[in-house]
């Protein structure tokens, strides 16, 4: 059984990071707050957008210096975010956020940069993290050979990560985030996936090394408003050998009975919001799917007959992860706690971040939110998470 004792981790994506010193700004005024009314040790899962690993490496010390910087802070990092490779506060991410995809080598240089960086933040003998798109956004158009080509490039960075663990000592592993709507999004296609890079990889005689530095990052949210089932998703990865690297701490939206609840859609109405995607899915009468790409107030006050009628929706709108309900709607808490429980029970201890990036966009939030507001909320999410590692720890004994 394992369970990872290292400091819980919180992913910086929550605050713009457009350039170093903002990046350290974000730390000075939200994480090292949030850590001190929290009590304990916070890792920083940080998110270094492409224009800041380039900072980083434009002068010979400015790795080093960031690293110092971090450790004035008394903040530690395991883990990167490498999902959003420009800037996520703008005034609309929704799918370029998934740009650009797998199969364009500047992904993979920019994802080789963190690795790059994270090699020097690790404190001594720990291990490292990278989280990354699921190769790219179904709605966009892809040629047929589009896995084939993104497989031949995770090659590459497999590469990558095995000169960098023989140069440097630290071992650093890709963890892909399956999510709605992109082209792997379920555990059955993520699975599929990693049987054709696992084919490439045995015909260039790097099976083993796939295997050690590419996984996946399992973000609850994403798996959840599949609808789907959380410990047969564990089941299924560990039957396939398919490692999770990370795992995010997240919740969704879930609107129940739909058709009745209209407190609940009026509600719902409100997270319909600029910036993000908020992929939206709802079990149907037949026993398939219902999908709708992002949710619109429209859509919420006006659904479709279909959704009216469905037993529920879930939305992918991460809410803070200490919430069972949200006014009129209720949360997934309940995958996220399963979710947990099902990491004892693996045989390595992935790595563990709460990752509520959408606090600034929450309808009850002010435009202009006070810190201390999210600082409190970010120390809520960290306390209540700790409460059920706690809670595992006494049952289990890990």
């Amino acid at each position: 059984m394992a369970l990872s004792h290292l400091p819980l981790s919180y992913c910086t994506n929550v605050h713009p990071g457009r350039t170093v010193g903002e990046v350290l700004r974000g730390l000075q005024d939200f994480t090292v707050p949030a850590q001190k009314e929290f009590g304990a040790q916070v890792a920083a899962g940080l998110w270094l957008a492409q224009p800041v690993t380039q900072e980083l490496q434009s002068t010979p010390d400015g790795i080093r210096r960031f690293a110092h910087d971090l450790g004035e802070l008394a903040l530690c990092c395991y883990t990167l975010n490498a999902f959003p490779y420009g800037d996520f506060h703008s005034a609309r991410v929704k799918e370029q956020v998934y740009l650009p995809d797998w199969t364009q080598p500047n992904r993979r240089k920019y994802t080789e940069d963190c690795a790059r960086i994270l090699a020097a933040l690790l404190p001594p003998g720990i291990e490292g993290s990278i989280s990354t798109v699921p190769l790219g956004f179904k709605g966009f158009s892809h040629p047929l050979d589009f896995q084939t080509r993104c497989a031949h490039e995770l090659l590459e960075l497999t590469r990558f990560l095995k000169r960098l663990r023989s140069e440097t000592g630290k071992t650093i592993r890709l963890a892909i985030e399956p999510e709605p709507f992109c082209v792997l999004e379920t555990i059955p296609e993520t699975r599929q996936f990693f049987s054709l890079l696992r084919q490439q990889a045995e015909m260039a005689g790097m099976r083993d090394d796939v295997d050690e530095f590419i996984g996946v990052c399992f973000d609850v949210c994403h798996q959840a408003v599949e609808y789907e089932d959380i410990s047969d998703c564990f089941r299924q990865l560990a039957a396939d050998r398919i490692r999770i690297n990370k795992l995010h701490i997240t919740c969704a939206l879930q609107l129940d009975n739909p058709a009745q609840n209209i407190e609940g859609r009026e509600t719902l109405a409100c997270y319909a919001e600029p910036r993000y995607l908020h992929q939206t899915i709802a079990p149907s009468k037949s026993g398939g799917q219902l999908r709708w790409i992002d949710l619109t107030p429209e859509m919420a006050l006006n659904p479709p007959q279909d959704f009216l009628q469905a037993e529920s929706w879930r939305i992918h709108f991460h809410v803070p992860v200490n919430a069972e309900r949200v006014g009129a709607l209720s949360t997934t808490r309940p995958q996220l706690q399963q979710a947990l429980r099902e990491i004892p029970g693996l045989s390595y201890a992935p790595h563990l971040e709460v990752e509520t990036y959408t606090w600034e966009v929450l309808p009850d939030t002010p435009q202009v939110q006070s810190s201390e507001r999210l600082i409190h909320g970010l120390a809520q999410e960290l306390r209540a998470t700790n409460q059920l590692l706690v809670e595992l720890i006494a049952k289990n004994g890990v």
